[in-house]
């Protein structure tokens, strides 16, 4: 049987097709390629990567390895001994998406095929969305949210429904394929829906309080909106600040409201940078919450990682969510 190296090398997938066909959203390609070296696209003559059937069909492997429980940088690491070695496990059945593991034991290697059938309807229901969005019909994207819903939870929906899109329509308009009125119109019907997902859920007054918001100047506030409906969905008081979220202020606020945690997110670097001071401004309270931040900034810049004071939430929100439910739990044992 055929395996994944037999299968077609040539570029023709956007970041965005492959994106919707591995069910990892954009950000963590981008993020596996620079850190870990998991593919390496090549590239079109104005910079856009293009991915092959043979990149799509590794990624898929890896996801299925990480879904599975190994760590990333094991994953990374199988692949490229599979490079070195030239032994590969067979490719997908095209019935079944299914592998044998070859490179490695049966019991760890072989991704689940249950995960195909999810990862094809959340990658078709993406697709469906952004058609929707980049025509202007409402309707139309209601209706695909509302199939999204009845399929898959809310974390699997925003992250591998409505991300997608978001991503895709933003590259899009890089690309001058859609109007800037056409982006804020997709953008901010998605933003409503998430936030009416946030708001539909009751108010834990005795729960851990979260505070969750952007940095100072920061004015895309969807990924830090989804962590709080994440956050609040796992059972905390959640208090949604939104976008530019002044510090002096935020410090104020955290000294009246006692937060547990306090998580910003930053999308620039400049932003990125204008939370060098905050632990420091929250250690002085008392009690001190954590302080958690992330955003697209971190993920293009890993280096900025290590210059906020503070804890990365990493690109992974239910992986944020569960260090919350760590920490938080530590210091209700502490306290």
């Amino acid at each position: 049987m055929p395996t994944l190296a037999d299968l077609p090398d040539i570029p023709r997938f956007p970041i965005r097709a492959a994106s919707a066909r591995t069910g990892v959203p954009s950000v963590t390609l981008r993020a596996w390629e620079r850190r870990h070296h998991v593919i390496i696209p090549r590239r079109t003559p104005s910079n856009y990567r293009l991915y092959s059937e043979r990149d799509v069909a590794i990624l898929r492997w890896v996801k299925d390895r990480v879904d599975g429980g190994t760590a990333l940088r094991e994953a990374a690491a199988e692949v490229a001994a599979m490079r070195r070695s030239g032994r590969w496990p067979t490719a997908p059945d095209p019935m079944t998406n299914a592998t044998d593991g070859t490179s490695a034991p049966a019991s760890t290697s072989a991704p689940a095929s249950t995960s195909a059938p999810a990862s094809a309807a959340a990658e078709a229901l993406s697709l469906r969305l952004y058609a929707a969005l980049i025509a202007r019909n409402e309707a139309r994207a209601a209706e695909v949210l509302r199939a999204a819903h009845s399929q898959m939870d809310a974390e699997s929906t925003c992250l591998r429904v409505v991300q997608p899109c978001l991503v895709a329509i933003g590259e899009a308009w890089h690309r001058g394929d859609v109007r800037i009125a056409t982006e804020h119109f997709a953008s901010q019907l998605l933003r409503g829906h998430v936030m009416a997902l946030y708001q539909s859920l009751p108010v834990r007054g005795r729960a851990p309080r979260v505070v969750v918001g952007c940095a100072p100047g920061e004015r895309h506030d969807i990924g830090a909106l989804m962590l709080a409906l994440f956050l609040r969905r796992a059972g905390y008081r959640v208090e949604f600040l939104g976008a530019d979220v002044h510090l002096a202020d935020l410090v104020e606020y955290a000294r009246s409201s006692r937060p547990g945690l306090v998580c910003l997110s930053a999308n620039a670097e400049d932003t990125a940078l204008s939370l060098l001071s905050l632990q420091a401004q929250l250690a002085a309270l008392t009690p001190a919450p954590h302080f958690g931040f992330g955003g697209a900034a971190f993920h293009r810049d890993p280096a900025l990682c290590s210059r906020v004071p503070g804890h990365y939430l990493g690109d992974d929100p239910v992986n944020a969510v569960a260090w919350v439910r760590e920490v938080l739990s530590i210091r209700a044992v502490q306290g």
